[in-house]
């Protein structure tokens, strides 16, 4: 038996598949977008080392899902018979599929399928709704076990794919189990080499820093917090809509000083900024779909297991205190940072977030989506080899796995 995942384009669906694949024989595939893919046949084996993970790349033409490429790819046919020849029985042989354009080639496996979403597609700035709606209906209609990272994605894929609850199972994002520390730290690590010239207390804001961010927010607590360095860890390269948004992080970025960007970083590089903070920051601006998603910063900045301040931009948020602490502007955000900096930034919380943490890994997350398949399959899948962890972060983010409960919708 072979799972194949389809497809590991994105860093967090790689996290995902190296997990898997460290207890599972997996198949993990890449497309290659092409000007002419509908025409071409070739496969190339790729080995990553950051995370350990070996790929299959395929070509795929440029607009597969839109008409007429979506005619002239065959994409199911042809995928399916690519697949099926790496391995694995097809009747027993799992599908992971990680979007809703692959509908043809789930209705076409013969094994168990899984729809593990980690996105609210149909939320996209440039999607074809009516198209993403129908591609989220077919898949589930044919999937085994349906696994979005977060309850408004659960909640999308009830009411308006019309997915059987009992189907699904929320698996969030995560983090690295080598990120996850021996014991809770009594304080922030030691300054990466790049920041070491920043003084004390430091602020840190980790990720790709983006449109998803409250940059005027960012702006007027930087103003309001004299006293404190600011770290910027990620690419700036992604552009923010034109506006006051825009010009806030323009201003950000020319402002030097205690504000200091470092530019993208490799993934695995995040712990060591994230360690060193003496408190992280995530300031997110509310806006689909980044709303409705998991964040994978997050659980980042769980492990290091420094005290975390967080803007109502994620409702996967809203649900993660005492771990964190949410706020509404940048008064009350730099009135944390001075609550905080009373304690020397020790809130009491750090072996609680450990805790956590250790639950909230990719091992634990590819655990989770093995195991509600097999609570769902008739067949017979392997589970003894996994990690031996908890389904989801708590019990209402999965259905009882083989007692038939559905998914409680959260209102």
């Amino acid at each position: 038996m072979t799972w194949h995942v389809l497809d590991v384009g994105s860093i967090w669906i790689k996290e995902f598949a190296s997990a898997l694949s460290s207890f599972m024989p997996t198949v993990s595939w890449a497309p290659a977008m092409r000007a002419y893919g509908f025409l071409e046949r070739w496969e190339r084996e790729e080995e990553l080392a950051d995370p350990p993970l070996r790929i299959r790349r395929f070509p795929l033409q440029r607009g597969y899902s839109r008409f007429p490429f979506s005619a002239l790819t065959h994409l199911g046919k042809r995928q399916t018979e690519r697949m099926l020849r790496h391995g694995g029985a097809a009747a027993q042989s799992p599908l992971i599929c990680t979007t809703p354009f692959y509908a043809s080639v789930a209705e076409r496996w013969k094994g168990p399928v899984v729809y593990y979403q980690t996105d609210l597609t149909i939320a996209y700035q440039d999607a074809d709704a009516r198209m993403v709606r129908s591609c989220d209906r077919r898949l589930c209609r044919v999937a085994t076990v349906v696994c979005p990272n977060s309850r408004r994605i659960a909640e999308y894929m009830v009411h308006e794919a019309g997915c059987d609850s009992a189907k699904i199972a929320i698996v969030p994002n995560a983090t690295r189990a080598a990120n996850v520390l021996a014991q809770a730290p009594s304080g922030p690590a030691v300054l990466p080499v790049d920041l070491e010239e920043l003084g004390r207390p430091v602020v840190g804001v980790l990720g790709n820093l983006a449109g998803n961010l409250d940059w005027r927010l960012l702006a007027e607590a930087v103003e309001r917090t004299p006293e404190y360095s600011w770290a910027f860890v990620g690419p700036t390269g992604m552009s923010v809509p034109a506006g006051a948004q825009n010009e806030a992080r323009e201003h950000l970025l020319r402002h030097g000083g205690r504000v200091r960007f470092t530019g993208a970083k490799p993934y695995r590089a995040l712990q060591e900024y994230a360690r060193a903070f003496d408190v992280a920051v995530l300031p997110y601006v509310r806006k689909e779909p980044t709303f409705s998603g998991s964040s994978t910063r997050f659980y980042e900045h769980l492990a290091a297991c420094r005290p975390i301040i967080s803007t109502r931009g994620f409702e996967e948020l809203l649900h993660k205190e005492p771990l964190l602490e949410l706020v509404d502007s940048a008064a009350e955000l730099a009135g944390m940072l001075a609550t905080l900096r009373r304690t020397d930034f020790n809130d009491g919380r750090e072996a609680l977030r450990w805790e956590a943490s250790r639950r909230g890994t990719w091992q634990v997350r590819a655990a989770t989506l093995a195991r509600a398949l097999a609570a769902r399959w008739n067949g017979e899948l392997p589970i003894a080899a996994m990690p031996d962890a908890p389904l989801g972060d708590s019990p209402e983010d999965t259905f009882q796995a083989g007692k038939g409960a559905p998914f409680s919708l959260i209102s």
